[in-house]
């Protein structure tokens, strides 16, 4: 069967994963962590794409980010996994691929699940047992996001903005989302709609969606994945 094509649609965030082949190592070194964040901070801004969240783990990694055009995800993805590779393979006297075929992506609907998607990407390194605080890990937006270091990458959505009216407010009330996790649930819909492509979100939101793109965007009939406790009705 064809892979269906990456379904990316501007003014609208996108959840990236980006593995290694046969779940191999893509970083050797703190040096080459520092790259792969130089080069996305690069094209971001080249390609016009805003970052919002992301995380550098040891095999793979996350975005969570929305372009302003049609081709922004993909140019950015592309101008950042040839660069990186060009640059690991030379470094560490390697030939071959390093990445798992194409990156995965797909939309969210960002008032349901824009900041529980920040937090499962911010818990990653806790899920893998690399820290129990995901503050103490070096490599991803949560400090910027709980005031720990300021982080020039990112770009906060205007739903964390939402969240308080001072700096300290928005920054304690974060941490509080993080701190109240995600059930199984939660962690499988944001990990499957990536994988898979389909877009997350409830019926009205798919629907609109669809009427902005040839590309299907949802295997069957739209549902409304579990939240965060917090950001229930």
């Amino acid at each position: 069967m064809a892979r269906l094509p990456r379904l990316t649609v501007p003014g609208y965030p996108h959840h990236i994963i980006q593995r290694g082949n046969n779940r191999q190592a893509i970083f050797a070194s703190n040096a080459d962590y520092e790259v792969v964040l130089g080069l996305l901070d690069e094209h971001a801004r080249k390609h016009q794409v805003a970052l919002h969240a992301y995380v550098l783990m040891s095999n793979h990694f996350h975005l969570l980010a929305t372009p302003q055009s049609d081709d922004g995800v993909p140019k950015l993805m592309q101008a950042v996994g040839r660069s990186y590779v060009r640059y690991f393979n030379q470094r560490h006297a390697r030939t071959g691929t390093l990445w798992e075929g194409r990156y995965r992506s797909t939309l969210i609907q960002a008032e349901r699940y824009l900041l529980a998607c920040m937090v499962y990407i911010d818990l990653n390194p806790v899920r893998a047992g690399m820290v129990a605080d995901p503050a103490d890990y070096p490599w991803s937006s949560h400090a910027h996001y709980v005031g720990k270091r300021p982080d020039k990458l990112v770009t906060p959505h205007p739903l964390y903005w939402e969240l308080g009216n001072t700096p300290f407010a928005r920054e304690v009330a974060y941490q509080q989302l993080v701190r109240s996790g995600l059930s199984s649930a939660q962690q499988k819909a944001l990990t499957d709609s990536a994988i898979r492509g389909w877009a997350l979100g409830e019926q009205d939101y798919v629907q609109d969606l669809q009427r902005r793109t040839e590309r299907r965007v949802s295997k069957g009939r739209a549902g409304r994945p579990p939240l965060l406790g917090p950001l229930a009705d």
